[in-house]
């Protein structure tokens, strides 16, 4: 009988790989067309891959934990003559039919997934000679001069591509070789020193807000912040009969701000300024082991009343890693309610394809001196902070967007 192959598909413009999360069938199990039968999981979400016909799985090819590259082969489907040509599935040839995974891979590459060890048998090992800078027993390696890990050489390059180490996890190494650069002996030892200690190993979520924020730092961010009077966002959300999220208030507010200033949220490539030509806004919702962004697209162009169910919506969709592709990535700021942690005060970083976050601090009650009374009287207040990229806008240009940010969080009534 034909067999059907499940292949992992594309589930994202940007996405190559996914993380094998739960497999649903087993070899032996009847199946229909478009059934759920594994759970991955991409750096933006948890999705399920589908079969593309019914039939009968005689092969698990895929294991829970792996990673597996787009258009890889998980699983194989028996299906019979006719359930192909209603479906429309492509069968395998004879000759692409896959061999079965065996249990350990002996490829450099297997064995830099291993969380546990960063270490592989072979040529290195011996060629590591010297010994581990000391630290006194109180942590990792400090380095001793600021260009320590300003030259790699192609060797050291090569052993961090098998092992999959950026740059940055190198800031732990001292480097014995000219002006503090880093050596292979240096780069070895160091491997050898943080072999045996507890691991593990990084989610694909993890490694995805790793990589945002390595490409975030290589622009030039800075931070503003200012107090926001909070009495009239809480009473209006009182006496509103739906409860908007807090954080909804300051994203209209937001999207109401950038669409008169939207040069603040603008890219620079080159020798030019790329204005947003839509106001899609983020917000950043807490996930296991990381952030989520879902964006809602055209945020000024509503009401906050006929927000509400959208907002509701992908933040839930967020919170369970069920993010649909049309709430995925496009948008051109972001905020973050880190209030919600208990946090007065932070410096959100706004994501690579973004020059702008916008952060809210818990709400507190401070003593605020009064013209009228002539005394202190208790206010309600939460920080708010404007992360940028200080090449696209200056302070003044992000004071004056706070402004109208607290005008209309402050009318709480014109959102």
């Amino acid at each position: 009988m034909p067999q059907v192959p499940i292949l992992m598909p594309q589930l994202g413009e940007s996405i190559t790989e996914a993380t094998i999360m739960r497999l649903l069938v087993q070899p032996g199990d009847t199946v229909v067309a478009d059934q759920e039968v594994i759970e991955v999981e991409t750096n933006k979400a948890v999705m399920g891959v589908t079969t593309s016909c019914g039939g009968t799985i005689t092969a698990m090819l895929a294991s829970e934990g792996e990673t597996i590259a787009v258009g890889t082969v998980m699983g194989i489907i028996e299906a019979t003559e006719e359930e192909i040509e209603r479906s429309g599935a492509t069968p395998l040839a004879q000759d692409e039919l896959p061999a079965a995974p065996t249990e350990q891979s002996s490829t450099p590459a297997a064995a830099a997934n291993d969380g546990a060890h960063f270490r592989t048998e072979g040529e290195y090992r011996e060629s590591s000679g010297s010994k581990v800078p000391s630290t006194g027993g109180r942590g990792l390696p400090v380095p001793m001069g600021v260009r320590g890990a300003q030259y790699l050489s192609p060797r050291i390059r090569a052993r961090m591509d098998e092992l999959g180490i950026t740059e940055a996890d190198l800031a732990y190494v001292s480097g014995s070789g000219a002006g503090g650069r880093i050596t292979i002996e240096d780069f070895e030892s160091f491997l050898d020193y943080v072999d045996g200690w507890p691991s593990r190993q990084a989610s694909p979520m993890r490694r995805s807000v790793a990589s945002s924020m390595q490409r975030t730092w290589r622009r030039p961010i800075a931070s503003a912040g200012r107090p926001i009077f909070m009495a009239p966002i809480i009473l209006h959300r009182k006496h509103h009969p739906r409860k908007p999220g807090i954080t909804l208030y300051f994203l209209r507010a937001l999207a109401l701000a950038l669409a008169e200033a939207p040069e603040c949220a603008g890219y620079m490539v080159g020798g030019r300024i790329l204005t947003p030509r839509r106001i899609d806004l983020g917000v950043a919702v807490q996930v296991a082991d990381g952030v989520m962004v879902p964006v809602l697209r055209g945020v000024n162009e509503f009401t906050m009343d006929e927000l509400i169910d959208e907002y509701n919506k992908v933040v839930d969709q967020a919170r369970n890693r069920r993010l649909d592709p049309g709430y995925q990535g496009g948008g051109i700021a972001t905020v973050s309610n880190f209030g919600g942690f208990g946090l007065t005060f932070a410096s959100p970083m706004p994501l690579p394809s973004e020059s702008l976050i916008l952060g809210v601090g818990s709400v507190q009650k401070v003593p605020v001196w009064s013209d009228e009374v002539e005394c202190f009287i208790p206010v309600e207040q939460a920080n708010i902070v404007a992360s940028f990229d200080h090449r696209v806008v200056d302070g003044g240009d992000i004071g004056r967007l706070m402004l109208r940010i607290a005008y209309y969080l402050e009318h709480p009534e014109v959102l």
